[in-house]
C-alpha cells in the first residue's frame, strides 16, 4: 500500500469507459484501449494498480497478454482491515463493499472481457474506489507497525497469483487420467457404473443378502447394515473398519471408488479440462484463517492417485516443492521458542522433538504437536501435550493463551494481524444464560462446551493463519523471481496463454506446496527461485529468528510422488 502518490494508480469503471487516477490526474479510456494502455504504463512506471476486485479486472488483462507486477485489491483488503485495523467503524457507511467476492467460472472466463459494458459494478465507480482507497490508507496509517500493511500487500499479490494460475492452467494429461480411472474403477459404461464398481456393489449386496439395495443411499445402507447385525451409527470407514464382517472390505472399496468417480471422474474431465489444462477457480482468503479455498474444480482436493496426470508439456518440466511441517515451524518462530526452532533445524521437526527428549518416538511427537495446535485433550494427545509444555514452554504458552482468549470470548490475531471473527450472538447468549442465577447444569455444560470449542478454534487460528501468511509471502516473492527469468527460445506451451507460453510460471498452489511449469532449460533456475523465495518469506515475517523452512523440491515431467 503506497502513500497515494505517483506510485499508485486507481482504476474504476465509468459507464462503458475506465477512469484511471494518479496523484489527482485522471485519464479516461475506452474498454478496447485499456489493456494496451496498462501494458505501456506497467513497462514504464511499474505502479501499484488499485482496483475493486482482482477477479473482475485482471483476467481481462491476462487474456490480452498483459501482466501487472503489483496491485491493491480493495475488497480483499477491506475484509482484513474491517476487523483488524483501528478506526474500523470508518466503513460503517459503506456496507456495499462487504459483498461476497467468491469468483465464478463465468466471471473468470476470457469472454467476460470488459463486462461492465453490459452491467457495471456500482462499487467500481471512481468516487467509490477513491473513497474506499482513502479509508484503507487511513486505517493502515493508524496501525502500530508495518505488519498489517505487509498482510494487505501479500493478500493482493495472492489474488494476482490466483488469476494467473487460472489463466495459465495446470498441465493435465487426460489420457493418463482416464487410464487411472479405468485401472481403479473399470471401463466407463454408458448408463451404468464402471465394471469394478459394479462388481464391488454386487459383493456388498450379496454380503448383506439384499439384491436391490441402493448403496448410494446412506439411510438405506445404514438400515441394511443394522439388519445384518452391524451396529454402526454411520457408514464412515472408521466405524466400518471396527467390524469383522464380509461386507466391510467390498463396501469400503466401493466407497473409495464412488468418491473418485464423483469428484474426479469422467464428468470432471469434461467440465474442467480444456486443451490439456486444468483451470480451477481459486479463492484467496476463502477461509477465515486466510487459507485459500476453491469455488470450482476442487483444486484443493485433488487426490494423490491423480498426480501422474499433472504432466508437463513436451520440452517443459514440473518443479514441485512442499514445506516440511510448516505450521509447527511457524509456531516456533511466532513464540520465539529457540528450543523448538533447534528441534526444527533440518528436514524433520518431529525427529528433532524426539531428540529433545520431549517424547520417545516420532509418531508420538507428531501426535503431541498436532494435539497442541488443535487443542486435543484426550487419548494419546492429551497424554503427550503436557510434555511439550515442559520442553517448549514458549510455544505452548502462545497457543494456550490464544485458546484462553477464545474461551473468554475474545479475538486473536495472526503474526501479521489478521483478526479472528468475533464470537457469535448465539455463543454470547449461551454464556449469559449459563451465568444467570437460575441456570441449570445443562446450560452450564453447553456453555463450557461452546467455550472449549471456541478456544480450540482460536488456538489453531493464530498458527494456521500465520502459516497462510508465510505461504502468501512465498508465492509473492516466487512470482516475481519467475517473471525475471528470460523467456525460452525453445518449445512454447501454447495453451498456457500469451504471457505464460514461454516463461516459467506458477501452475498450482495448495497451502504449503507449489508446482511450477517451466521450460526444460530453466528448470534448475526455477527450482532455485522456489528455494530462495522460501528463505525470503521466512526472513520477511520472522526476521533473524533462526527457523528453517526446508523444502522437498523435485524436477520431473509430472507431479507424481
Amino acid at each position: 500500500m503506497s502513500d497515494g502518490g505517483r506510485d499508485t494508480l486507481l482504476l474504476a469503471a465509468s459507464g462503458t469507459d475506465v477512469v484511471a487516477t494518479r496523484a489527482g490526474e485522471t485519464t479516461t479510456l475506452s474498454a478496447a484501449s485499456l489493456a494496451a494502455w496498462i501494458a505501456a504504463v506497467e513497462r514504464r512506471d511499474h505502479p501499484r494498480w488499485v482496483w475493486s476486485d482482482t477477479t473482475t479486472w485482471y483476467p481481462r488483462l491476462l487474456a490480452e497478454g498483459v501482466r501487472v507486477e503489483r496491485c491493491h485489491d480493495l475488497r480483499l483488503a477491506r475484509r482484513i482491515l474491517r476487523l483488524a485495523a483501528p478506526r474500523a467503524a470508518a466503513w460503517d457507511d459503506a456496507p456495499g463493499w462487504d459483498r461476497a467476492t467468491t469468483p465464478t467460472a463465468d466471471r473468470q472466463a476470457a469472454d467476460a472481457l470488459f463486462e461492465w459494458e453490459t452491467q457495471a459494478d456500482p462499487l467500481d465507480g471512481p468516487d467509490d474506489v477513491a473513497a474506499e482507497h482513502e479509508r484503507q490508507r487511513a486505517a493502515l496509517d493508524g496501525s502500530p507497525d508495518g505488519r498489517l500493511r505487509l498482510l494487505v500487500a501479500a493478500e493482493s499479490a495472492g489474488a494476482l497469483v490466483a488469476c494467473e494460475m487460472r489463466a495459465a492452467g495446470l498441465p493435465w494429461d487426460v489420457a493418463r487420467h482416464e487410464a487411472i480411472l479405468i485401472d481403479t474403477l473399470g471401463a466407463r459404461r454408458a448408463g451404468g457404473l464402471p465394471a469394478r464398481m459394479e462388481a464391488a456393489a454386487a459383493r456388498v449386496r450379496d454380503a448383506l443378502d439384499d439384491p436391490r439395495l441402493s448403496i448410494d443411499s446412506p439411510p438405506k445402507l445404514l438400515r441394511a447394515l443394522r439388519t445384518a447385525g452391524i451396529r454402526v451409527e454411520s457408514t464412515s470407514r472408521w466405524e466400518l473398519a471396527e467390524h469383522d464382517h464380509p461386507v466391510v472390505e467390498p463396501l469400503l472399496a466401493y466407497k473409495r471408488m464412488a468418491r473418485l468417480l464423483t469428484a474426479n471422474g469422467w464428468s470432471w474431465i469434461d467440465e474442467w479440462v480444456r486443451d490439456g489444462r486444468f483451470r480451477p477457480v481459486y479463492v484467496p482468503g476463502g477461509v477465515v484463517t486466510g487459507r485459500w479455498a476453491s469455488s470450482g474444480g476442487g483444486a484443493l482436493q485433488i487426490p494423490r492417485a491423480l498426480r501422474p496426470a499433472v504432466r508437463a508439456d513436451e520440452g517443459w518440466r514440473i518443479v514441485s516443492a512442499d514445506v516440511a511441517q510448516l505450521e509447527p515451524r511457524v509456531l516456533a518462530a511466532m513464540a520465539r521458542d529457540e528450543r523448538m526452532a533447534q528441534a526444527a533445524a533440518g528436514a524433520d521437526l518431529y525427529a528433532g522433538i524426539v531428540a529433545s527428549g520431549a517424547v520417545p518416538t516420532r509418531a508420538e511427537a507428531k501426535v503431541a504437536v498436532l494435539g497442541a495446535m488443535y487443542g486435543a485433550t484426550t487419548g494419546d494427545a492429551g497424554r503427550l501435550v503436557p510434555r511439550l509444555r515442559t520442553v517448549f514452554p514458549r510455544a505452548m504458552a502462545l497457543v494456550d493463551a490464544a485458546a484462553q482468549t477464545g474461551e473468554d470470548g475474545g479475538v486473536v490475531r495472526t503474526w501479521l494481524g489478521r483478526t479472528s471473527p468475533a464470537a457469535s450472538s448465539e455463543w454470547d447468549a449461551a454464556q449469559r444464560l449459563a451465568s444467570g442465577v437460575e441456570a441449570g447444569e445443562g446450560e452450564a455444560a453447553r456453555a463450557r462446551r461452546a467455550a472449549r470449542d471456541r478456544g480450540r478454534f482460536t488456538r489453531n487460528f493464530v498458527v494456521q493463519g500465520t502459516a497462510a501468511e508465510w505461504s502468501l509471502a512465498w508465492l509473492a516473492d516466487l512470482r516475481l523471481r519467475l517473471a525475471a527469468i528470460p523467456p525460452t527460445d525453445g518449445r512454447q506451451a501454447t495453451t498456457s496463454g500469451p504471457w505464460f507460453d514461454r516463461r516459467p510460471h506458477l501452475a498450482f498452489f495448495l497451502h504449503d506446496e507449489v508446482l511450477v511449469h517451466t521450460p526444460e532449460e530453466h528448470a534448475d533456475e526455477a527450482a532455485a527461485a522456489v528455494r530462495a523465495a522460501a528463505t525470503t518469506a521466512g526472513r520477511l515475517l520472522f526476521g533473524a529468528f533462526p527457523i528453517d523452512f526446508p523444502l522437498d523440491v523435485r524436477i520431473d515431467v509430472d507431479a507424481a510422488k
